[in-house]
């Protein structure tokens, strides 16, 4: 007998939640914010209305199916089931967290906070998850890229993948691309981001540096990368420092101690790269499967 579809709720703890953790109670939590010069009611407005589209994603799942919920921290050791149809309320950010330990589960946007968030991947009000449940398997998938190392490690994300210093500091590489082309490089870093990606910090590199290069759009599987602060020497080059992948992967040996790479901007779930190690990276073979 088949089981009934399981709905998995997607959170994270709000910033009033935070500062009760920090300061124990809500006063304590109110002075220390009186000396920054903001006021504890906008925290507790916000905190209110994230727990009540918490609740009426909850109440929205049909009463025979199950359900459950997992806390943004505790994410990384969730078993998410094949069948599951994942539901995150909460920031665009919170689904670039849970969308790399995803295998093709649909995933569900509610926006807590209408006219706050961005709603790129949130789109959707809490009173639309019971329509939306209905048809998970309306979907339209989000180009995820991919970062794997010569020792078989790898790492996924859905805006774009880091590769640099652990502190930004000057990091040492060969970088190749698929064309041959190869350079000794001296940078702060490259970034190889996805169309999703290419409305945030690789936006902010493109418009820095005047790029004519065209960034991706979210449902295009086209990948773009650039070098941050490419540093001229007798030893390292600045003559490719933007580009962009189709089908293709871009290469990088370490000639630093230590560089890693993180993705959608968590340095702590970070692959450390030694020196000599090759990482490619370019799509992958998995997609964020967003509800529509």
């Amino acid at each position: 007998m088949s089981l009934t579809p399981r709905v998995v709720v997607v959170t994270r703890r709000t910033e009033y939640d935070e500062l009760l953790a920090t300061h124990g109670t809500r006063g304590q939590a109110a002075f220390f914010l009186s000396t920054r010069g903001r006021d504890i009611a906008e925290l507790e407005e916000r905190h209110q209305l994230t727990y009540r589209a918490i609740e009426a994603a909850v109440a929205a799942i049909p009463v025979d199916w199950r359900r459950g919920v997992v806390e943004r921290t505790d994410v990384a050791r969730f078993l998410f089931s094949p069948d599951d149809v994942v539901m995150v309320v909460g920031q665009d950010g919170l689904v670039a967290n849970v969308a790399k330990y995803l295998d093709g589960q649909p995933v569900i946007g509610i926006d807590p906070e209408p006219g706050r968030n961005a709603g790129v991947l949130v789109t959707h009000s809490p009173g639309d998850a019971a329509e939306l449940l209905r048809a998970s398997d309306q979907v339209t998938e989000r180009t995820m890229v991919e970062a794997r190392l010569d020792d078989g490690q790898h790492l996924l994300a859905l805006n774009e993948i880091f590769i640099g210093h652990p502190s930004h500091q000057t990091a040492r590489y060969d970088l190749h691309t698929s064309d041959g082309s190869g350079e000794a490089q001296a940078s702060s870093g490259v970034i190889v981001a996805t169309g999703t990606g290419a409305t945030g910090w690789c936006r902010s590199v493109a418009l820095e540096r005047h790029s004519g290069l065209s960034l991706p759009s979210p449902d295009e599987p086209r990948l773009a990368w650039f070098v941050r602060e490419a540093w001229p020497s007798p030893a390292t080059g600045t003559a490719l420092t933007e580009g962009e992948l189709m089908g293709t992967e871009l290469a990088l040996t370490v000639k630093s101690d230590r560089l890693v790479a993180f993705g959608d901007g968590i340095e702590a779930d970070a692959l450390t790269l030694t020196w000599g190690q090759t990482v490619r990276v370019g799509q992958s073979t998995k997609a964020l499967r967003l509800v529509s």
